[in-house]
């Protein structure tokens, strides 16, 4: 137990110093996690042993729970809209990589099963590390990053198929290999090895299609306790009214769902994953979220540090170029595959460059399959441990590929004045064009009270700054007819128009009133002449962008002045009221082509309305002052 808190308490000090210091460097936490690895493993050599290896298992379950929380996000309809992306983008990037990777594995002088065996390692990417950087960065919603997040999702999936038929390619083994794996099953059934192995062990007896059988009762399984189960547990916990008996039901769910597909001898995380689809529609998915995302956090931190605890120098050190040289060629081979598929999926500039350099290296779920292809005898003796510590340098160079981005995508904008607008893939019922000041109060109001918006705006810095925020937004000129039937207006039901530009909003109002006669739209204005311009263009309802705020500074100053809150809150309505019947009368009168000092009509009319504001108000005030307020109901005599 000492040496368990001892390794625990390294694992931690090295995380709570080396990620702050990479963060603050702008390395970013993973490289920062990575070092850390590597410093307390190989370096100084402060962690290994038994103690080690239980928490790589605990570190590991990060990834279950953050494959489980990625399910939870995608409702099953978002897989069925994001099937072209799934199955073109995704389903060639696995093929392509495999061929490639298993035609040079073939060319070395590998025999066709291995090469297979290892373009399927390495066609898979890292979704710890990816994911992450991308949401760290705020990079998840620009074009290149949905990209990212398709092919991740893609490979997630694959790993089942692959898992199921690498066994098919197995090497023949020798009759003291067979007598070897024979006696070792035997010796764990004597010393008493569990439930689990023994039913690991009772699974691998069967034929393939009984085999077959119970995974897709495992699966079925799932899917019925997501469906049918989940909910009348929460309301049976809910009697206890105790915070901590939600957390503990969200820990059930992964753990014994990650324990069910191990038996089954399929990955815990896809097995996640899959209970994160089902439970999607779920009322209780975003208690699963909060429940789950500190657990997530730690645990992903702590598996990308075992990570850089885990590469062998050893094996390193004894093939230095030949290793090296392959980790390069994997991400080099992999990055030119996934730029010509950047290119053909219609990608340009810094989401290709995203989607490239994101995804070039490989994944934790190829140490799964080198696992598996070795207990399969799929691999030769000794491959195992070299392509471990090459998926484990492609994980470590990842953090510098995101690095390489960020000063290409400077370049970019240094270079371009026009970036390309973000592919929008989403709709909502209320679209707001414009996120700066105005927008994003608007925006956060909508989204707090229960609603889904659609944000536009054509400055790519606001639009980042607020990704950070969790905020999804889309790059690109709100006025533009594109891309305002991209982001759903003809089904929206209301259009805020905030943009900083007078004119761009009233193209943007005019333009929606158009294709949209129905449509409400709320728009921004600078003043009373642009209040004018927006109402003619055919606004429902106008708001200057200080009015609000300068009545309540009004209020104030009639409360210093003697005035009640009442008789200034009072005043203030009025003075509302008033204004907005007046701005609609003088509308009719505005003429855009004369000037406004010498529209006879419109100045005599203003200074009229203007005259009648002040006789109601200091009628009404009068009238005040002969009535007895009101006492505030329970006040004291």
């Amino acid at each position: 137990m000492a040496g368990f808190l001892f390794q625990a308490t390294v694992f931690l000090l090295a995380m709570v110093i080396a990620v702050p210091i990479a963060a603050r460097l702008g390395f970013g936490s993973v490289l920062g996690y990575l070092a850390a690895g590597i410093v307390i493993g190989p370096v100084l050599g402060l962690v290994g042993g038994h103690e080690t290896a239980e928490l790589q298992h605990m570190a590991e379950f990060g990834v279950v729970i953050m494959l489980f929380l990625i399910g939870l996000d995608l409702k099953p309809r978002a897989l069925w809209d994001m099937r072209h992306r799934l199955l073109g983008l995704g389903g060639l990037q696995i093929v392509l990589t495999t061929l490639t990777v298993m035609s040079a594995a073939i060319w070395l002088g590998q025999v066709w099963t291995v090469g297979l065996a290892v373009g399927m390692i390495f066609a898979l990417s890292s979704t710890a590390i990816v994911l992450q950087t991308l949401n760290e960065k705020g990079l998840m919603q620009t074009g290149g990053g949905r990209s990212a997040f398709s092919v991740l999702l893609t490979q997630d999936i694959a790993v089942i198929p692959m898992l199921a038929f690498l066994p098919l390619l197995a090497l023949p083994r020798t009759a003291g290999q067979v007598f070897g794996a024979a006696r070792d099953r035997a010796g764990s059934a004597v010393q008493g090895g569990g439930a689990h192995e023994a039913a690991q062990n009772f699974i691998a007896g069967l034929p393939g299609w009984a085999a077959t059988l119970v995974t897709i009762a495992a699966v079925g399984a799932i899917i019925l306790v997501g469906t049918y189960l989940t909910q009348p547990a929460f309301r049976f916990i809910h009697t206890a009214r105790l915070r901590e008996m939600y957390t503990a039901l969200a820990l059930l769910i992964v753990v014994g769902i990650s324990f069910l597909m191990m038996l089954v001898g399929l990955s815990p995380a896809l097995g996640a994953f899959l209970a994160g689809v089902v439970l999607a529609n779920s009322e209780f998915r975003h208690e699963l979220e909060s429940d789950l995302a500190p657990f997530k956090g730690l645990l992903l931190g702590l598996f990308f540090i075992t990570v850089g605890a885990g590469i062998n120098f050893t094996v390193l050190t004894g093939a230095p170029l030949m290793i090296i040289g392959m980790a390069l060629a994997v991400i080099l081979a992999k990055g030119v595959i996934l730029y010509i598929l950047g290119r053909a999926f219609a990608l340009r500039k810094r989401d290709l460059w995203l989607f490239t350099l994101s995804l070039a290296q490989a994944g934790e779920f190829g140490f799964v399959l080198v696992a598996f292809s070795d207990q399969q005898n799929v691999l030769p003796r000794g491959m195992g441990e070299v392509l471990l510590l090459v998926i484990a340098l492609t994980m470590l160079i990842t953090p510098l590929l995101f690095l390489a981005y960020e000063w290409l995508s400077r370049r970019m904008q240094e270079g371009s004045e026009t970036p390309e607008a973000d592919e929008i893939d989403s709709t909502g019922p209320v679209i707001i064009a414009g996120i700066g000041r105005f927008g994003q109060v608007v925006n956060r109001l909508v989204r707090a009270s229960g609603f889904e918006t659609v944000v536009l705006d054509h400055d790519l810095g606001t639009i980042q700054r607020m990704r950070r925020f969790g905020v999804k937004g889309f790059f690109g000129d709100p006025t533009r007819p594109d891309l305002l039937h991209a982001a759903g207006l003809g089904e929206a039901r209301v259009l805020v128009a905030a943009l900083d530009n007078p004119d761009g909003c009233v193209r943007l109002v005019s333009f929606a009133r158009r294709e949209r006669p129905d449509l409400h739209i709320v728009a921004r204005a600078r003043d009373r002449a642009h209040v004018f311009r927006l109402y003619q263009a055919g606004a429902n309802d106008i708001v200057r962008e200080v009015f609000d705020s300068s009545l309540r500074a009004g209020r104030y100053v009639l409360e210093n002045m003697g005035l009640s809150e009442y008789e200034a809150a009072e005043a203030e309505k009025t003075f509302y009221r008033h204004d907005r019947e007046m701005v609609r009368e003088l509308a009719a009168l505005w003429d855009p082509n004369v000037p406004m000092q010498e529209n006879v009509a419109y100045m005599t009319r203003a200074r009229e309305l203007e005259a009648e504001l002040q006789t109601m108000l200091l009628s009404q005030l009068e009238e005040q002052s002969t009535v007895p307020q009101a006492r505030p109901s329970g006040a004291g005599g």
